[in-house]
């Protein structure tokens, strides 16, 4: 029997042993992968890499020095160029012997930002220039010294950097481990290759004593695509011609007889497509990595924006070709509505439900509708509607997303898209010598896969270019906001204010940083950091650096005080007050980030020492929430400017051009939009969590004021009524101080909070959406029916030792009272707390002092057993 016992024991010690060596081998192997140096991913190709293989992409395609006849093609600048990276080296295919030779006579300057530029179009004093490269600089005026020296910055990539490469983004390689970026130099080193056309402004032409010239600019370059343009109508594929050309010049035969047409020019006498005819070639681009085409001439004769004629950019090969490389529908940019919407309310509506409405069958099409301000009708009317020749207006830009067979993923139920700010002045157009929108886009846009450059760019060159504008891939709204007191220039006595300046020079801080991502080589998106946040950002910025600007010259409010009916001291109280309003809606919880607090400060000059900062922590984002998805900040921002009276000018295309059949536009939504009911098709969710979000707002000291008001209107008018009646009596609970405390609180949780969570927050729309008044006061009716006809049903279910007091008519008449009060304090404050504090006090002077604690059966024990029982099963009012 021992020898046995010995033995089991032996086996039992051998299996434990087995174990733990089976164990250890597991955890050994665990280890081993986890510490094991794991291969790098596969990089990804860049669309911009895919694209750039065609000739018809690469600036050498297109010879320098041509002329073309003015009648027909317009330079798209005064001054054209191409801007090349200093001490870099350059292939021999790009620059000519006598280029070359320019660049070795010229002589670098350590610590300045200047870049070279290849002239491709100048005025006509300066045509010798055209062909050369020259030095292209700052010029020497103190403001322009400022910006420069604030958007300095060395650059080194990090590993975050490096992962997005991976991914296939562009990044400024040639940049990293460069000290001292300037604006100029991030701008020509945005791209792996020296394609960055520009178009420049109050230029000043430097002669040296060597070759290179030196022109000194004040304004930073505007990115624009090809050297002219021209409007013409597309009449028909030109068969011959691409047969011919086949062989030469097509990458793709399949496409290739498709992108040679048979084109009709604009003719000024007759104002009539009558003009000369040529062929032309559209190229179809490559597909990108997702098997996409960023723009095709497929049926593109046949396209209803085309309907107007066609705006074509870029310039001729070497075969004497005129080779497209942007297209614009003339249509779009005309001053001539398709609708035009008036009134406030029908203002809003059109805001907040029409602009994207049903996208998905516009493809294909153009919209342009005119919403006009005024609370009636004939008010709508009375406003102004030509829009005269330099006339300015802001942009808010917005894109969808792409749908269909090659359909992109949305990213949690949210079509995401992008935001950005912009600028349109009506311009009069040579060619047509009509009134026309010219829009220009100040893109605060992180690195990606096409190579877009963050910075002020023009329409045909963000929208329009073939190889990645979004003109023919995405649905997009540009709403322009006519409101004259931000777009006029003040003058208070000699000093000068200008909020439109202001605002650009805030943007192009922000563009720049986000060329070189604050030095790290990466500007990406996440919750706190993305176009939207970082462009509204310079809003705040604006908005602060006006406020500084006032209130520290005396001389300014001396004057608007001299002078208070003044024309110019109206405009601008128009624009403080809408300053206000902005200011609440980019922080709507009262809670300023810290990274927009110190990057004002920098700018302001007021923290000279700090750096700029970027916030990647997602409370940050939630902080700034409601400019934290495109849609929301579009639509938010255009209910604010049609409030206080500024007219809006919807610009819609939804995938305008040649037709695509593998993709479909969708609209941008908002935070969790694509989550819908499958009845009504509305995104519930998204909506829900938007009057949440907005009602968490702490209100100012006006509104808090308001809130006691009414709190003690409703007083004035409750107490007489409930003490005539009987209702209410002097009754104080008689608890200790403890229970007192208790049920403050309880009675704050509920039904202070939850009750007017559920009656007003989540069933009335904000008050700073926007909605008609007589759609709100229609929900506001149901919500106080709903307020009042709860108690009685709670009395009948949950809490029916309630009854005799729920049921009481005098109860409910104060409760329906309550809940009008509170009703009016939400729509003045908008504010969750304000309406939540007004329930809580009426509650609990009823409980504790007016003998609401007898009716409900109260105990006064300490430890409140019966109540916590009570605020299990019911609320009360």
């Amino acid at each position: 029997m021992a020898l046995q016992g010995i033995k089991r024991q032996l086996g039992q010690s051998g299996k434990y042993r087995l174990g733990i060596l089976v164990l250890l081998a597991a955890l050994t192997a665990i280890a081993c992968l986890l510490l094991a140096p794991k291969p790098k991913p596969a990089l990804q190709t860049s669309d911009y890499a895919i694209q750039s293989q065609s000739n018809f992409n690469q600036p050498k395609f297109y010879p320098l020095n041509q002329k073309l006849p003015a009648k027909l093609y317009q330079p798209v600048g005064d001054w054209v160029g191409r801007l090349i990276l200093p001490s870099q080296p350059l292939s021999e295919p790009e620059l000519s012997g006598e280029q070359r030779s320019q660049l070795n006579q010229a002589t670098d300057t350590p610590g300045s930002d200047w870049v070279w530029m290849e002239v491709q179009q100048a005025p006509t004093e300066a045509q010798s220039l055209v062909g050369k490269i020259v030095r292209l600089e700052w010029s020497r005026e103190p403001e322009v010294a400022a910006y420069v020296q604030a958007v300095t910055q060395n650059v080194s990539f990090t590993a975050r950097t490096e992962a997005s490469k991976q991914q296939g983004n562009i990044h400024p390689d040639r940049l990293n481990g460069w000290r001292n970026v300037g604006p100029l130099q991030s701008l020509a080193g945005a791209r792996p290759n020296d394609d960055v056309i520009v178009t420049l402004k109050d230029v000043t032409v430097l002669p040296t004593d060597d070759s290179a010239n030196v022109l000194q600019i004040s304004q930073e370059p505007v990115l624009a695509t090809g050297r002219f343009y021209g409007l013409v109508k597309i009449l028909r594929v030109d068969d011959q011609a691409g047969q011919k050309a086949a062989i030469a010049t097509c990458q793709k035969p399949p496409f290739c007889a498709h992108e040679f047409f048979r084109i009709q020019h604009y003719n000024p006498a007759s104002k009539k497509f009558d003009g000369v005819l040529e062929t032309i070639r559209i190229p179809q681009q490559l597909a990108g990595r997702r098997g996409i085409l960023p723009s095709t001439p497929r049926h593109l004769e046949t396209s209803p924006a085309g309907k107007a004629g066609w705006y074509i950019y870029g310039a001729k090969s070497a075969e004497g070709v005129f080779v497209v490389q942007a297209l614009q529908p003339r249509s779009l940019v005309q001053l001539k509505p398709d609708r035009v919407v008036l009134g406030h309310s029908a203002g809003l509506t059109y805001i907040n439900q029409q602009n994207w409405q049903k996208v998905e069958t516009q493809k294909g099409t153009i919209r342009k509708v005119l919403v006009k301000p005024g609370t009636t009708v004939a008010k709508a009317k009375a406003v102004p509607f030509q829009w005269k020749l330099g006339d300015r207006a802001i942009v808010l830009h917005t894109f969808g997303g792409i749908g269909g067979r090659k359909a992109e993923a949305a990213l949690g139920y949210t079509v995401t898209g992008h935001f950005s700010y912009g600028l349109a002045e009506v311009v009069r157009e040579p060619l047509t010598q009509e009134l026309q929108f010219n829009v220009q886009y100040q893109q605060v846009y992180a690195h990606n896969p096409n190579a877009i450059v963050s910075g002020t760019t023009t329409w045909p060159n963000y929208m329009g270019n073939l190889q990645w504008g979004w003109l023919g891939t995405r649905p997009v709204s540009d709403v322009l906001v006519k409101f004259d007191p931000v777009m006029r220039d003040y003058d208070f006595g000699g000093i000068t204010l200008s909020p439109l300046r202001e605002f650009q020079q805030q943007l192009q801080v922000m563009m720049a940083r986000y060329r070189v991502g604050d030095g790290t080589g990466s500007a990406t998106v996440t919750p706190a950091t993305s176009c939207v946040q970082d462009s509204n950002q310079a809003l705040y910025a604006t908005i602060q650096h006006i406020k500084q600007q006032v209130s520290a010259t005396p001389a300014i409010q001396s004057w608007l005080a001299a002078h208070p009916n003044d024309a110019q001291t109206l405009q601008f109280q128009r624009l403080i007050s809408l300053a206000k309003d902005l200011e609440e809606r980019l922080i709507p919880l009262g809670i300023l980030r810290s990274d927009w607090q110190q990057n004002a400060t920098v700018l302001a000059a007021t923290n000279p020492e700090s750096d700029f900062t970027s916030s990647r922590d997602a409370l940050a984002g939630l902080t700034s929430w409601r400019t934290m998805i495109p849609r929301q900040a579009q639509d938010e921002l255009a209910n604010l400017f049609l409030q206080h009276g500024a007219q809006l000018w919807f610009l819609r295309t939804n995938q305008v051009g040649g037709w695509d059949s593998d993709i479909s536009p969708v609209a941008p939504t908002a935070l969790l939009g694509q989550l819908t009911v499958p009845v009504a098709k509305a995104p519930i969710a998204s909506i829900l969590l938007s009057r949440v979000l907005s009602a968490l707002n702490p209100s100012d000291l006006r509104g808090w004021m308001i809130t006691v008001g009414l709190l003690l209107l409703y007083g004035a008018i409750a107490l007489p009524l409930g003490f005539a009646s009987g209702f209410l009596q002097i009754n104080f609970w008689p608890a200790n101080w403890l229970s007192c405390c208790l049920l403050a609180f309880r009675a704050l949780l509920t039904p202070a909070l939850l009750e007017e969570l559920g009656f007003r927050v989540l069933l009335l729309p904000h008050p700073t959406v926007g909605v008609a008044w007589y759609i709100w006061g229609g929900w506001a009716a149901l919500s106080l029916l709903l307020f009042t006809l709860y108690h009685p049903l709670n009395a009948k279910t949950l809490y029916k030792p309630g009854a005799t007091t729920f049921l009481n008519p005098i109860f409910l008449t104060l409760a329906g009272l309550l809940g009008l009060t509170c009703t009016a304090v939400y729509a003045i404050t908008g504010s969750l707390w304000a309406i939540a504090f007004v329930h809580w006090v009426v509650v609990l002077v009823w409980l504790i002092g007016l003998g609401g604690h007898a009716k409900l059966n109260l105990a006064s024990s300490s430890s409140s057993k019966a109540f916590d029982s009570d605020l299990e099963k019911r609320s009360q009012p």
